[in-house]
């Protein structure tokens, strides 16, 4: 807007100077030559022949300088045949006739480099006097520079002029879509700490232009809250729904040894599978649609350290170390289950020891989860994030672990990588989420 509004005002300014500055200039050269007429028309009402038919003035003209040698200012009278009759401030010089091929007998007006270093503005005409046998010439002459010096100084007070009035009129323009886009911009900041998760609402007060569209954008906000806690309440009662005939169905298998129900118990399972990924998903998705929430990282990754080493009764040991100040923005539920999928993961299937290290990087943190097992073979990696697949059976799982913690990292923007640990020896897993700053 400020662009624009600069370039138009430019644009306007800069034409209208140009014919501001004809017109001054016309003006100005009309005013000139005004007063050339006025002279020379005063030059003829006094000219009279004396007794021996020279042309004489009855009277000096008022001008002073008419009077100074080299003055700017001058007058001649020439006749053919007579001796030119010139003014005493042309000294010993004398000014050009009219151009060949004028007709002079009303003014004309002529320019002319005649005098070196002077150049004049020359307004002529052909009279024929009262008892004279042929016309006499009559010339007034005036340096042009005065008229440049005019013109010059004119055009600088335009120029400057329009230049201060322009500079006004973009800063005026500056300052209107400045202070009239300020609430926009507060709205923008508003909306920005509703994702970091520092307020939950657009609070401030706007003016009446703008408070339609906050009052929107609020609406729109509880309105997609309704829509996740719908969506999670309608989980919940999924997950009650399905969870009571598959636990009929596998309390059914498990009291037959034939092979139908072997085949039941195991389809089932793989059910339950789905239904846990389907279902921690949908729970994500549905907070992470209105989440704005912050949660700490450290005390979330002590508390499920502690957990799973008394679960595991002192055989696994879980070092923490990092930043202990960074935020997850997002909700605890869900750092909860995608750490404690991490961390449960390393103290099974490693040796005895895990190591987890938090970091803050840009507009990330990154949780680094290493154990001391065997590792994981970089071609085999990436079939951990199927859904149900395990590479190590003999221990036990579903196999949902780290595609739950990938899908839930996923939909909060952030990312789930595989590698091998340098310390330790085993997996390294680096889980990185958006922080809340």
């Amino acid at each position: 807007m400020i662009l624009i509004a600069a370039a138009w005002i430019t644009v306007l300014l800069a034409l209208g100077g140009f014919a501001l500055d004809r017109v001054l200039a016309d003006t100005l050269r009309s005013s000139f030559d005004e007063q050339l007429a006025s002279n020379l028309k005063a030059m003829i009402n006094t000219a009279e022949l004396d007794e021996v038919g020279e042309v004489r003035l009855l009277r000096q003209l008022g001008d002073q300088r008419f009077s100074e040698p080299y003055s700017g200012l001058y007058w001649q009278i020439s006749g053919r045949g007579m001796a030119t009759f010139p003014s005493r401030s042309l000294w010993d010089r004398q000014l050009p006739l009219q151009p060949r091929g004028a007709d002079c007998r009303q003014p004309c007006v002529y320019d002319s480099v005649v005098f070196a270093g002077e150049p004049l503005r020359i307004m002529g005409r052909s009279v024929r006097l009262p008892g004279a046998r042929t016309s006499f010439y009559f010339q007034v002459a005036q340096s042009s520079r005065d008229l440049e010096r005019q013109l010059a100084r004119t055009r600088s007070i335009l120029f400057w002029s329009l230049t201060v009035l322009g500079l006004g009129l973009i800063g005026m323009a500056g300052l209107q879509s400045t202070y009239g886009l300020a609430p926009l911009r507060r709205v923008s900041d508003a909306i920005a700490a509703i994702r970091s998760g520092r307020a939950q609402r657009v609070q401030a007060r706007f003016p009446v232009e703008v408070a339609p569209l906050v009052a929107e954008i609020n609406e729109l906000l509880a309105h997609g809250e309704a829509q996740a806690e719908a969506a999670r309440r309608h989980a919940g009662n999924l997950a009650h729904a399905l969870k009571t005939p598959m636990s009929v169905l596998v309390g059914e298998a498990q009291g037959r040894d034939d092979a139908l129900a072997k085949a039941v118990e195991a389809q089932v399972q793989v059910m339950r599978r789905h239904v846990d990924h389907q279902l921690a998903r949908a729970r994500a998705a549905g907070r992470r649609a209105a989440s704005t929430a912050r949660t700490p990282v450290w005390p979330v990754v002590e508390a499920i350290a502690r957990t799973v080493e008394r679960i595991h009764h002192g055989r696994v040991t879980i070092d923490l170390a990092g930043d202990k100040a960074v935020e997850f923005r997002g909700e605890r539920q869900d750092l909860e289950e995608m750490l404690g999928n991490l961390i449960e993961n390393a103290a099974i299937h490693g040796g005895g020891r895990a190591f987890v290290t938090i970091e803050a990087a840009d507009r990330m943190l990154r949780i680094l989860v290493e154990d001391d097992g065997h590792g994981i073979p970089e071609a085999a990696r990436a079939r951990l994030f199927q859904r149900g697949e395990r590479l190590d059976t003999d221990k036990p799982g579903t196999g949902l672990g780290l595609a739950i913690v990938a899908e839930v990292a996923d939909l909060y923007g952030g990312r789930v990588d595989l590698a091998e640990s340098e310390d330790l020896g085993g997996l390294l897993v680096t889980l990185s989420l958006p922080r809340a700053e």
